[in-house]
């Protein structure tokens, strides 16, 4: 499993914007993830990237809004979120899984293994 560590969340009026950062520990290539979840929901993928390189990968609801990328020298992934909407009040989690070749880093919560505490995000109209 992968030591992940969170930030950034925290209250916002709708339209405004919350950046959530994410660091782990850099061993090995990997696909890091943000999911996130609603009371009374399913934990439901937001965004992902590979850690070795540049490919991402957006759910439907977060494309046009919501940015994933990443520092290499410090180990750290962003989410960038613009335009936040109320639906979009939830707990974020990171979550990360060793890279296999020839996969590419989705986010099917089912294929994570290592999961960060989660931060608040709350989004007021």
């Amino acid at each position: 499993q992968v030591p992940l560590v969170e930030s950034g969340g925290g209250s916002v009026q709708a339209g405004g914007s919350l950046r959530l950062s994410c660091t782990h520990s850099g061993y090995r290539t990997k696909c890091v993830g943000w999911f996130r979840q609603a009371p009374g929901k399913e934990r439901e993928g937001v965004a992902g990237i590979h850690s070795g390189g540049s490919s991402t990968y957006y759910a439907d609801s977060a494309k046009g809004r919501f940015t994933i990328s990443q520092d290499k020298a410090k180990n750290t992934v962003y989410l960038q979120m613009n335009s936040l909407k109320p639906e979009d009040t939830a707990m974020y989690y990171c979550a990360a899984h060793f890279w296999r070749p020839g996969s590419t880093c989705d986010v099917d919560p089912d294929e994570y293994n290592s999961w960060g505490q989660g931060t608040q995000v709350t989004v007021s109209s």
